[in-house]
């Protein structure tokens, strides 16, 4: 596949905050089943490469550092996303599951076995969105520890310590845990032999003995190696520190330029931090955020959108850069912010089910149509369509 790889964040009824109350929404759905499984099944109608789904510890602000609950005309209230994603998995065959997991406060052993099991029971669709959170109110939720004042400035200084600082590098040591659990279990541990009453190699369990600053993880896992060995781990940024978790620890980095020149420049800061990790010959696929508004024309798109701001009472805002037009339209943008370096864009629907058929019934014909997006899937697993081969078990060769 010569064009970008396509993927759409899910959350709720869309991203601007009065898309629920947009013609054709689904708000009295949104905690059930049925709503999930309907939006992913039509997200691989389109042979989008996957879905991520939002979460978080927190009711949803319009802004990351609004205080929670304030609101009452947003969407209020979600569905586990590890849980969306194990219901929807076997409705679905083809299409990658990453669900957004808060790595802050949740213990990487719990994680570890939630993704594996996603895994086996996607077949090998399984990855994980990682995220920190540094709110006072999402501590409170756990009473167990207070870290200092969250400040995201302090996101654009790698070298000066601060509490944001620290949750990014307890998100690295995270990963790390996940992956040597993930590790744990040799791929031909389980041998199953009835006949000699054998279900186990108990030789190829491994302890993974993790010691480091926030953690101290024994091992090992409870459930076998998944499927994909590693299911994909992916990591939203905006700035330096973030990069740079993504740089050591993840498979795709979201990232938000507000055109091509600094997508071009994002991406040249994140190889540098991969080069500086140590990772600069694996990879690391650069994705582009982009929040949509789609329409038959540039000003019924940007119509629909300027209703929803009436509603809303403000005009709608976003860390992402904000795309009102065309199918046709956002497929120049994409093709054009792919040859600044992005390997991929995360699609965030302003409002479902609009843009999100909009993408799937009208950007993705219009990318085939110039030979820059699949027909078929072409693998059966999300290491697969997004180019990454198995891993070898690090503790294989032990």
């Amino acid at each position: 596949m010569t064009g970008p790889r396509i993927a759409v964040a899910l959350d709720g009824a869309g991203w601007h905050p009065a898309a629920w109350r947009e013609p054709g929404a689904r708000p009295g759905e949104l905690l059930t089943a049925g709503y999930w499984t309907d939006v992913v099944r039509e997200a691989e109608a389109g042979k989008l490469d996957f879905v991520t789904l939002e979460d978080s510890l927190a009711l949803q602000t319009v802004n990351y550092l609004d205080r929670p609950g304030e609101r009452d005309g947003i969407v209020q209230g979600r569905l586990d996303a590890v849980l969306i994603a194990a219901r929807v998995a076997p409705l679905t065959s083809h299409i990658g599951l990453v669900p957004t997991a808060v790595v802050t406060h949740t213990e990487p052993f719990h994680l570890s076995k939630a993704i594996a099991t996603l895994d086996y029971v996607s077949t090998g669709r399984a990855g994980v969105r990682v995220q920190v959170a540094g709110r006072a109110e999402d501590n409170r939720h756990f009473g167990r520890r207070e870290f200092g004042e969250f400040r995201l400035e302090d996101s654009a200084e790698p070298g000066r310590p601060s509490p944001l600082r620290d949750l990014f590098d307890e998100a690295a040591d995270y990963v790390e845990v996940l992956r040597r659990l993930w590790d744990s279990w040799e791929d031909d541990a389980e041998i199953r032999d009835v006949a000699t009453g054998r279900f186990v190699d108990r030789e190829k369990l491994h302890y993974i003995d993790f010691e480091g600053r926030w953690f101290s993880v024994k091992g090992p896992s409870i459930t076998p190696r998944p499927p994909q060995g590693q299911p994909p781990v992916t990591a939203l940024a905006h700035a330096a520190v973030p990069y740079r978790l993504a740089a050591r620890s993840a498979d795709v980095v979201y990232v938000t330029p507000s055109d091509r020149a600094q997508a071009a420049s994002i991406v040249a800061e994140v190889r540098d931090e991969q080069e500086l990790a140590g990772r600069g010959a694996e990879t690391l696929h650069v994705f582009g955020d982009v929040v949509v508004f789609l329409g038959e024309t540039e000003q019924a798109a940007a119509d629909r959108k300027a209703r929803l701001d009436e509603l809303s009472g403000e005009e709608y805002s976003s860390d992402a850069h904000v795309f009102t037009g065309t199918p046709a339209g956002l497929a120049d943008l994409l093709l054009d912010w792919q040859g600044a370096g992005l390997s991929g864009f995360r699609l965030r629907p302003g409002a479902v089910p609009h843009d999100l058929t909009a993408i799937t019934r009208g950007l993705v014909p219009e990318l085939r149509g110039r030979g820059a997006f699949r027909t078929e899937y072409e693998a059966s697993t999300l290491r697969g369509l997004l180019g990454l081969a198995r891993p070898a078990n690090r503790y294989a060769a032990v």
